[in-house]
């Protein structure tokens, strides 16, 4: 079964402007397309378990100012959800779409009326608006109206009290997110540097064990005094000079402001190095108070990156699921660098950028973004993507290993295999890594796939640990992960078996032919879990022999032989190999026979403990979550690759709808957006690393990407909900009908691919 939330679309409406490239420099004879901005809707994704915020961001920026309504468990994780009508705080650091939560940072709320030691806000829905940029919420029991915007390292609240005489700001410094779940405040240091300036530095314990940011603070008007309620029984009065160090008391910030009918606006700057860097960057960004500037600005950078892609369709649904999905695809990464190039490192330590116009990112979701985010960003912006290839290796410099999901220069060690290998092989393979990267991004890669003892000393007894788990040993000892030795071993062993043919396909380019093999050859120890008797992908144990009894629908979170999900959705994965995988299953109607049992067997899942991540179920298919993401496209290695193009006309249409609740699992910093993104266009990468693209079923009737180097066209003739079979397509006038897929070099320059759609399977 799956979910399906309808929605019907209004007017029609057809875009296509032409427009210059994000990449290129902007003339005055190629305006943005502004309309794009009016089809963002910052909502989706934040109901159900999406997991998104609302508030107000630039591309991949340091700064989320949005507002914190849910503190507790899972549906925390954004600090926001669509269902809560009480607002904690406003606070300016927030992750997208995550299964974990983290940050909160800098938590502010403007109140009024009698003291109270933490005021908490109520708000209707009605009084709520978000869009790019800006974010607008009446807090009903104060009469405040708060506006959030900001720059990439700056914040600017603007604040209009309906009661002139008792305004107040709370700046909570206990504040964090997911307290139940071990995280919190750990630290902090204050300085008040005058009446209307404040600075400090966070220290929290949470998803990234070693969290520090810093903030300077300043209003717009000097504050007629400020009283910090220390564990909810002393209150200092703060006076210019005030100072206070790793203070680990439970801290309440009020702020007395003058009476006055002019809104009071706050300013907010970061930086991961030191309040300091916070001033730097706060003066650089924001040397004004003109709230409406902000927000122009702000709104022209979303319209920056919304115009890379245009598209024509008469369905408004298509074009809001659209365009809010090239917005989450934008938030993640973070720049996560100060305007001078300092940034924090993995080893803790503050480093130099030397090119400092490329920033240094943290918040890389790779288990989900390697599949879709990061090769459509090599589409639509292949500096940016090597940028954040380089930050990876970066990030290997300062820790001595690629990360898995880095955040706040910590590594968090969170879910399987090095997929850091995947962003950078995909680079490699589409010829935007430069040749001076190549030997040294192999060094990376093959440091980072052996188990390492000397980093499980360094990390034991914290959560880092996790970065260094057991898995690689018993690859590299045994050539499979044995099942009574460690959970999710067949999600381990099949990942790990595509990142080192990656790490095969970098040493390749860059002429280490010895680390190629090698690495080429551990690439093929994914056959050793399947099981022909099966058809699935099965548990070994140590002895060699499969795991029994073995029931393919069962998961237990985190402690299964697989991650977040169960045989049916794990196997279909050797995305780097899937000529030797329909030889090792016995050829492409056997490939055929197990996709028809998968979209149709049952949908029921066994076990108590099943993974709360295993959603948007189509038999046994789970398409809210990442695993599931490229198996429609393999019936394109069958012959029937309708079936494929059905099924995918089904999860667009229905997993995908322009609400709160309208994504069907954890948005997951960008990868279901990129997903929907890559497949409304009519075509996906199943194998990062192998520079070519799979046909599916496009969902618009015309797109122009602004790539770089020139135009790239589709043109879907014939197309409707009832056409939703590829008939025939071509790429530069070349047919492709045959095979169904084209490579990155006929797109890069620019050209046209032409698909003509029809009501039935093409005979």
């Amino acid at each position: 079964m799956f979910v399906s939330k309808l929605f019907t679309a209004g007017a029609a409406l057809l875009l296509g402007a032409s427009v210059l490239s994000s990449c290129s420099p902007r003339t005055s004879e190629a305006p943005l397309d502004e309309r794009l901005l009016s089809y963002v809707d910052p909502f989706i994704g934040t109901g159900e378990h999406g997991h998104t915020f609302p508030g107000a961001t630039r591309p991949n920026a340091m700064v989320q100012f949005s507002p914190d309504t849910h503190l507790l468990a899972w549906d925390a994780s954004s600090g926001y959800h669509a269902s809560d009508s009480a607002i904690h705080a406003f606070s300016l650091t927030h992750l997208s779409g995550t299964g974990v939560g983290d940050l909160g940072d800098v938590a502010l709320l403007p109140y009024s009326g009698l003291d109270s030691l933490r005021p908490i806000a109520t708000f209707d829905k009605a009084n709520e608006q978000a869009t790019p940029g800006n974010y607008t919420v009446l807090l009903s029991n104060f009469g405040v109206q708060v506006e959030l915007t900001s720059t990439e390292r700056v914040g600017l609240m603007r604040a209009t009290y309906s009661d002139s005489t008792e305004r107040r700001l709370l700046l909570d410094l206990s504040h964090i997110l997911q307290p139940n779940w071990g995280h919190a405040v750990v630290g902090n240091d204050l300085q008040m540097l005058n009446d209307s300036t404040l600075q400090g530095t966070f220290y929290t314990k949470g998803w990234a064990e070693h969290h520090q940011l810093s903030y300077v603070i300043r209003l717009s008007s000097p504050a007629d005094s400020l009283v910090l309620v220390r564990d909810a029984k002393e209150r200092v009065r703060l006076s210019s000079g005030y100072t206070s160090t790793k203070d680990t008391s439970d801290l309440k910030l009020h702020i007395y402001l003058p009476s006055g009918t002019e809104p009071i606006l706050v300013k907010a700057g970061l930086s991961a190095v030191s309040p300091e860097g916070a001033m730097k960057n706060l003066e650089a960004e924001l040397p004004h108070w003109d709230y409406e500037h902000v927000r122009h600005e702000s709104r022209q950078a979303w319209a920056e990156v919304l115009n890379k892609i245009q598209i024509e369709t008469q369905d408004t649904t298509v074009l809001r699921n659209f365009y809010t999905a090239l917005y989450h695809a934008h938030i993640a990464p973070y720049n996560y660098q100060d305007v001078d190039g300092s940034f924090r490192g993995m080893d803790k330590q503050v480093h130099k950028n030397a090119n400092p116009q490329d920033g240094h990112y943290t918040v890389f979701s790779l288990w989900d973004t390697y599949r879709a985010l990061h090769p459509l960003l090599t589409i639509i912006d292949p500096d940016r993507a090597l940028r954040y290839g380089r930050s990876l290796v970066s990030d290997y410099e300062e820790g001595t290993i690629l990360p898995r999901w880095p955040l706040a220069s910590n590594y968090t060690g969170c879910m399987p295999a090095y997929h850091s290998v995947s962003v950078l092989a995909d680079l490699v393979a589409k010829g935007i890594a430069k040749d001076e990267d190549l030997r040294h991004w192999t060094e990376a890669a093959q440091r980072s796939s052996i188990y390492r003892e000397d980093l499980a000393r360094k990390f034991a007894g914290s959560r880092e640990l996790d970065l260094i788990t057991r898995h690689p040993y018993y690859k590299e000892k045994y050539g499979f992960v044995p099942a009574d030795s460690v959970p999710e071993s067949v999600s381990w062993g099949v990942e790990m078996a595509y990142d080192d043919w990656c790490i095969a396909r970098i040493a390749e380019a860059a002429g280490l032919d010895s680390v190629a093999k090698e690495y080429d050859k551990r690439g093929l120890y994914y056959r050793r879990y399947w099981d022909k008797e099966t058809n699935l992908m099965r548990p070994v144990l140590g002895n060699g022999q499969f795991r029994t009894p073995f029931n393919p629908r069962y998961s237990a979170h985190g402690k299964s032989d697989y991650t977040e999900g169960n045989a049916y959705q794990w196997s279909f994965y050797a995305p780097h190999d899937m000529q030797g995988f329909l030889a090792t299953m016995g050829g492409k109607h056997v490939l055929e026979t197990n996709l028809d049992t998968l979209f149709t067997t049952s949908s029921r899942i066994d076990g108590a403990e099943q993974s709360g991540d295993i959603t948007g179920l189509i038999g046994q298919y789970a398409h809210g979550n990442e695993p599931s993401h490229h198996i429609a496209y393999l019936y394109n290695y069958t012959s029937s690759p309708h079936k494929g193009q059905a099924i995918l006309d089904t999860v667009l249409r229905h997993f995908y709808q322009p609400t709160p609740g309208g994504i069907i699992g954890n948005e997951d910093c960008g990868q279901m957006s990129a997903w929907y993104i890559l497949s409304a266009l009519g075509f996906y990468q199943i194998c990062p690393g192998k520079a070519e693209y799979t046909l599916g079923r496009p969902l618009v009737d015309r797109a122009t990407l602004n790539l770089p180097r020139g135009k790239f066209v589709i043109e879907v003739q014939g197309n409707s909900k009832a056409n939703k079979y590829v008939q025939s397509a071509s790429i530069n006038g070349r047919d492709i009908t045959q095979t169904l897929s084209f490579s990155h070099s006929d797109l890069r320059p620019g050209g046209k691919l032409l698909i003509v759609m029809g009501p039935s399977p093409r005979k």
